[in-house]
């Protein structure tokens, strides 16, 4: 039998992919939830007392953690299916979702709520993107652009 290991024309089998996909999302929920409690931790340590705080307990932040990625993972795989250039189109989309995320992050200010609670959960975000794109990137590979 021959070795095709590094063979050009090999094809990765869809359960395979399928595999690596839910387990680097599974990493990224917890290496973004890990990182996101390091910063709550810091954020509620460093926040007067007796102040409002918004979204800084676990039972607030991991859920949506979770939901955003599952989400971000969501759209990743449709516009890969669908985009005729996938890369321009997620090159646009992330960085906007990403935004739109931190609206609310802001809008908590209007509630009473502390700036560094509010750059805190803006932090949670970004680490939330950081770890999840990176995992796509690899996981679900973009193809080039089709003419």
């Amino acid at each position: 039998m021959t070795d095709t290991s590094d063979s050009p024309f090999r094809t990765r089998h869809p359960a395979v992919a399928g595999d690596r996909t839910a387990i680097g999302l599974v990493l990224a929920v917890l290496v973004s939830v890990a990182l996101n409690t390091a910063i709550a931790l810091l954020a509620n340590a460093a926040l007067p007392a007796g102040g409002v705080r918004v979204g800084l307990t676990l039972k607030e932040y991991a859920p949506l953690t979770v939901a955003g990625i599952l989400l971000g993972a969501l759209a990743w795989y449709l516009v890969r299916r669908g985009a005729r250039d996938p890369r321009a189109v997620l090159r646009v989309l992330v960085p906007a979702a990403v935004l739109v995320s931190l609206v609310p992050d802001f809008g908590i200010l209007a509630t009473g709520a502390h700036p560094l609670n509010s750059l805190a959960l803006v932090a949670m975000h970004l680490v939330a993107a950081a770890t999840t794109v990176p995992v796509l990137v690899k996981a679900l590979p973009l193809p080039h652009a089709s003419s």
